[in-house]
């Protein structure tokens, strides 16, 4: 496989825009995106595990019980959530504008919002920007539809990739959002990936199933789930190769280009957290089994005290083997090793001697890994996060101002 340039529209047969209609109040940013298949394809989603689930993602999910879509419509500065029956509505209602623009079904359409919780939808610039964004569609407007659904993020967040599969070319494309409200089961982040590939509807449910456990679902900003969040797959078919089965050699490929752009997408939305200074890569090997893996990885990863540490470039690796401790996963006190960079700071769950000032200049970096050896079987995950500074704490208290 291959990296190449662009995001949604890279793969064959897909078309999008970004526009700005004044959702976001006071802002000149674009905030309402629309990206077209020229032809129906399978899909499928995973969503937020919060309770209070946003009609955006209840309809999406009822959209999508059949596997089909042809279409996802974004806006962001409003989240649509915890606005009960209206919200619902609002939320139907923009598939149904969207479906009427492009002249497809509305039950064809992804819908998503993020932005603000508790407020409701000012429809008519939502209306407005649909119909202005279904007229602007174009192969390249992938990169303003991805500028479309950021709401705090810095950077827009938007990859491709190609691989070669029996003698035809298939391509994979994506946008994501997010940078604060990221935790394990989805978090506020949005990600939406596109894709040229034919393909049989179980094997790509299966394979985006897989793949989100070991990239979306193993990052964390703040520990905070959100009421939104989501992210998509839609193939097309239009590359033209012979279908990808379950079983099979394509198979294989394909989900491993799936987990390359899902990791990416994943990392780039750590790396932008709210205030972060330093990405964290949390692994954990030889775990007895592979939920013990992704429990101790996730559990590190989410400790403030040991993002705090990070923050204030402390190799404070106690923080990181208390937080094994209470992880819930197997663990062998007498066993256990932990790296810092390639330092070791404690072996056998006790204390080694290591250069302090050696050990701040591996912290000193913008890319910092910690490695936890359990010595408990063969089992191995890896979770992504980053520090935790004061710019987190101004940006999530000025949210609304």
């Amino acid at each position: 496989m291959k990296k190449i340039d662009g995001g949604v529209t890279a793969p064959k047969g897909f078309l999008a825009a970004g526009i700005n209609v004044g959702v976001k109040a006071k802002s000149k940013k674009k905030d309402v995106a629309v990206v077209y298949s020229v032809k129906k394809g399978f899909a499928t989603a995973v969503y937020t595990k919060n309770t209070f689930k946003a009609p955006p993602c209840v309809v999406t999910e009822e959209s999508l019980a059949d596997g089909q879509a042809q279409a996802m419509v974004i806006n962001s500065g409003c989240a649509n959530a915890c606005t009960g029956d209206q919200g619902y509505a609002d939320a139907l209602e923009m598939t149904k504008l969207t479906a009427k623009a492009l002249t497809i079904d509305p039950k064809d359409v992804i819908v998503s919002s993020t932005g603000v919780i508790g407020v409701f939808l000012p429809m008519e610039k939502i209306a407005s920007g649909i119909e202005q964004a279904a007229e602007a569609l174009a192969d390249d407007g992938g990169h303003d539809a991805s500028l479309a659904i950021m709401t705090t993020d810095t950077i827009n967040k938007e990859f491709a990739y190609q691989m070669e599969l029996d003698g035809q070319t298939v391509t994979i494309g994506g946008m994501a959002k997010g940078s604060g409200m990221i935790h394990p089961n989805m978090a506020t982040m949005l990600g939406f990936l596109t894709t040229d590939a034919v393909i049989e509807k179980k094997a790509l449910q299966n394979i985006f199933k897989d793949v989100i456990d070991d990239t979306f679902n193993m990052i964390s900003v703040d520990g905070d789930t959100s009421t939104n969040d989501m992210v998509c797959i839609l193939a097309n078919g239009e590359a033209g190769n012979e279908m990808i089965t379950e079983g099979s050699e394509a198979y294989t490929q394909f989900k491993a280009i799936v987990r390359t752009i899902c990791e990416e997408m994943s990392v780039s939305i750590v790396q932008d957290g709210e205030g972060a200074t330093k990405l964290i890569t949390i692994i954990v090997e030889n775990a007895k089994t592979i939920e013990d893996a992704r429990k101790a990885a996730r559990t590190v990863s989410t400790s403030n005290l040991v993002k705090t540490a990070f923050f204030g470039e402390d190799a404070n690796w106690g923080r990181i083997i208390t937080a094994l401790g209470y992880s819930g996963a197997e663990i062998d006190p007498e066993k256990c090793d932990i790296y810092i960079g390639d330092m070791i700071m404690a072996e056998q769950g006790k204390a080694v001697v290591f250069d302090e000032e050696q050990a701040l200049e591996i912290l000193k970096n913008r890319e910092v890994t910690v490695r936890c050896n359990l010595h408990l079987g063969q089992a191995s995950a890896t979770a992504w996060t980053c520090d935790f500074s004061y710019d987190y704490v101004k940006i999530n208290a000025e949210y609304r101002s």
